[in-house]
């Protein structure tokens, strides 16, 4: 075996002739440093200048966020600072950095593509939109509100872009980091992996907040927000759906490419290395180790960070156009402080976030085993400290905010809501760490299922997904009710005496389950950060006791990549609540009659409500369908190599890594095209229709049909077809029968059942793929045979299934279910 060891190869090819910069950076770098700092200088006066003029409570969360990246630049230096071990550490990290720069520079030019095509057709819809009496009343014309969209939805989608790359630029650079601080100490790696993970969540979180600010206080000074004959305050919210969908688009296409990518690799690499040649994961003899660990970069990182940018960019506009909306109805004097409350909360994100951050130390004690200490407890501890400060932070902002005469408890009942949200967000982190950790029962009982074979193990994993949906169902449940009670009882009536804030009572709980989301975030980063560091480990042929420690941070990892997962998916719940309220009020502001409720005992709305969960389980469909087809080549390409180059199993030959990178690459952009494609067309389709089309229609149907049955069905573009008919039907029986709400009714309905099912969809799919994981990891620590056994090759089994589950189709959902929310706001004006 020592012959074997000296006898692996040490140095690993690149995967680019030279590292990549975006061209934004390159440009940057050649600007003179005083040209730039003027520049800065400038920019930042201008921005205060705008804040100043809009109220003190944006100049103070501008301070925050900018404190916030001042905070995340001496992590990024802390990390940096540490050293990358030995030069076979550095080349396998260079690889790694470079397949995932390369990829995401191909991946993001073609999101970037489609977003300009889809902001042209925004400019058109909006251009030929309804206006609000609103805005007719203060002069924004068509044009105006066709730039402001279209802007908005730009700059959401070029803020989501970057959120995406600054978690792939750390985790790139932080993996050697914890693979080098493993030989020395668990906590130091440990310590590194978290501050990493805290940096991009520094720059998501603020750069979802400081875009929202800086997008608000824009447009109240130039459209000159409050004075006489010009737009209320408490209609401008709604100006900033755009940028809420903008990131919602860029985020869904990330998180499907990027989990493509990462699982296909993961699944081609795991069939035939682990199963078909019995080599140890991440071993340098499979050709596809590279594309695995390049996909943790892309898929879990860059994904994850855009994921939780939109995930907090569409809940801070839905509710401060809900605090908007109440403030109008109560007819309060001030309605800022209502309306630029979420804003304010998630700048204390950032600070009690930060402090959860540096309550995590390092230790003096070198070489500590892993089995000292209990990574998760540290995360736990600090993730205890981020929650206490919360709850202080978030009474102190409902005090300062939403104090009001006309009910002066109200703000007591709005931070109660807030408490019911923190607890709803710990109550999801553990119980989902609860049915993900091998410490507990589910997870082993799963493990146990292994040693009986295959087939028992998928059975035991998929029960154990669906019995898993029962817990947060009912949390949500509770959250939601109880926050509405208590928003429904503060004291705040509208002019006829009627109770009006239970709507954003839902939408401060929304804000307080969302109100550790830095911390929370830091956590999911931790994950693949240490699963590449392991990965390294391996491949340099570090000690036994080095892979420990890092085995140990991956278990701890893949629990809190399920919990962050459980979270974003009971967040998700929540925010999709709030924007369909939201919805439901710009419908009435466009079509000037009152939207309240949807009944879905009409039978077009009730069909909407189908297409809905449909949408849901074709998409799930899709995506995993995409995972399987491009694991296939690269089980083809890896069993090619291992036929045609004997030698790599004696290491004598060298795989071709580069070849793998680009199979998935390549595969990953053309898989995620028609499922995202699928959610972005379906809601516009089922809700928009002119009159003038009717005839068109006839026509369209006819030959739709024909055509659709001759040569399309079985390309699976029925379902696009279907929807397309869909809204001629409902546009044209709601003019019909005199209803001329039937469109937007239907749109609603999707919306609900949508939401509905991609909740336990995404609940299942998540929790399933995390125990599957987990479950082979408890068997790696020696359990039921360990590495090699039976138990062992059925557990990776369950673990190939979960793959597409936990990384692909489910975290794609949590952004689907918030992007239909997102689009149908922005397309609103042409569903009537």
């Amino acid at each position: 075996m020592d012959d074997d060891l000296e006898d692996r190869p040490k140095t690993f090819p690149s995967m680019r002739s030279k590292p990549y910069t975006p061209l934004v950076f390159q440009v940057l770098m050649r600007i003179n440093v005083r040209v730039l700092s003027v520049l800065l200088f400038l920019g930042l006066g201008v921005m205060f200048y705008i804040g100043a003029r809009t109220s003190p409570i944006i100049v103070f969360v501008f301070t925050i966020c900018l404190l916030s990246f001042l905070f995340s630049i001496y992590l990024t230096r802390w990390v940096l600072a540490k050293d990358e071990g030995p030069p076979e550490m550095v080349q396998i990290s260079d690889a790694i950095r470079d397949g995932a720069e390369g990829f995401f520079r191909t991946q993001y030019g073609t999101i970037s593509k489609m977003a300009v095509v889809l902001a042209l057709l925004i400019l058109i819809i909006y251009l030929f939109r309804h206006l609000t009496p609103q805005q007719e009343s203060s002069g924004v014309g068509r044009t105006t509100s066709a730039c402001i969209t279209v802007a908005a939805f730009l700059l959401g989608a070029v803020c989501s872009g970057v959120a995406g790359y600054v978690g792939m630029w750390v985790s790139v650079r932080a993996n050697v980091r914890v693979s080098s601080a493993a030989r020395r100490s668990a906590r130091e790696a440990l310590q590194i992996a978290v501050r990493a993970g805290g940096f991009s969540a520094m720059i998501v979180v603020g750069m979802a907040v400081i875009g929202v600010a800086i997008l608000y206080a824009t447009f109240y000074v130039w459209l000159g927000v409050g004075l006489p004959g010009s737009m209320k305050v408490t209609d401008l919210p709604l100006l900033l759906v755009g940028y809420g969908f903008g990131a919602s688009f860029v985020a869904l296409f990330a998180q499907l490419g990027g989990g493509i990518y990462t699982k296909a690799a993961d699944v081609g690499a795991d069939l035939v290395g682990k199963v078909e040649q019995g080599i140890p994961e991440d071993d340098p003899r499979n050709p596809a180790v590279i594309a695995d660990l390049v996909g943790d970069n892309v898929g879990d990182c860059a994904a994850r960070g855009a994921d939780l940018f939109e995930s907090i960019s569409a809940e801070i506009i839905s509710a401060m156009i809900l605090g908007g909306t109440m403030a109008e109805r109560c007819k309060l004097e001030d309605p800022s402080g209502f309306i630029l409350f979420p804003l304010v909360v998630h700048s204390f994100d950032l600070v009690v976030s930060s402090i959860g951050l540096l309550s995590i130390r390092g230790t003096r004690e070198p070489g500590l085993k892993a089995s000292s200490e209990d990574p998760m407890a540290i995360l736990q501890k600090g993730y205890s400290v981020t929650i206490f400060f919360a709850v202080i932070t978030f009474g102190a902002s409902t005090r300062w905010l939403l104090y009001t005469e006309k009910a002066p408890s109200a703000w007591l009942n709005f931070a109660l809501c807030g408490l019911v949200g923190i607890i709803t967000a710990y109550s999801f982190v553990w119980i989902t760490k609860y049915y993900t950790d091998y410490k507990h029962e589910p997870v082993r009982n799963l493990a146990m299922s292994s040693s009986t074979g295959h087939g028992t193990n998928i059975i035991a994993g998929v029960s154990l997904g669906l019995e898993s949906t029962g817990l947060p169902v009912l949390v949500i449940s509770v959250a939601i009710v109880s926050a509405f009670w208590l928003g429904q009882t503060s004291g705040l009536v509208d002019e006829s005496g009627n109770a009006t804030g239970g709507l954003f009572g839902t939408a401060v709980a929304t804000m307080g389950m969302l109100s550790t989301a830095a911390y929370v975030l830091t956590m999911d980063m931790f994950g693949p950060i240490a699963d590449n560091a392991g990965g390294i480990v391996e491949m340099s042929q570090q000690p036994e006791s080095v892979r420990e420690i890092t085995d140990l941070l991956d278990a701890v990892g893949n629990t809190t990549k399920a919990t962050t997962k459980g979270f974003a998916i009971g967040s998700a719940a929540l925010a999709s609540f709030l924007l369909f309220s939201a919805y439901m009020d710009e419908v009435s502001s466009f079509a000037r009659i009152p939207f309240n409720q949807v009944d879905i005992a009409i039978p077009e709305v009730f069909v909407g409500g189908l297409l809905g969960s449909m949408l849901i389980y074709v998409f799930s469909a899709w995506a995993c369908a995409a995972v399987g087809r491009t694991a296939q080549e690269v089980v083809t390409e890896v069993r090619r190599q291992f036929i045609e180059r004997p030698g790599i199993m004696d290491y004598k030959e060298k795989p071709d890594y580069a070849r793998c990178v680009a199979i998935v690459a390549s595969a990953s952009l053309r898989e995620m095209i028609k499922p995202g494609a699928l959610a972005i067309v379906s809601p516009i389709m089922i809700g928009e229709l002119t009159c003038t089309y009717i005839h068109t229609y006839i026509y369209i149907y006819t030959y739709n049909l024909i055509y659709l049955h001759l040569i399309f069905f079985k390309k699976n573009y029925f379902i696009s077809f279907i929807n397309w008919d869909c809204r001629f039907v409902f546009r044209l029986f709601g003019h019909l029968t005199g209803q001329p709400l039937l469109g937007p009714k239907v749109v609603a309905s999707m919306l609900m059942f949508a939401t509905v099912s991609g909740i336990l969809m995404a609940l299942f799919l998540n929790t399933a793929g995390g125990a599957w994981d987990n479950a082979k990891k408890f068997i790696e620590t020696g359990a039921l045979g360990g590495k090699g056994s039976d138990s062992h090759k059925a557990a990776i089994t369950g673990d190939t299934v979960g793959d597409p589950f936990k990384d692909t189709a489910g975290p794609s959902l949590h952004v689907l279910i918030k992007m239909l929310a997102t689009i149908t706001l922005v397309m609103a004006p042409v569903f009537l």
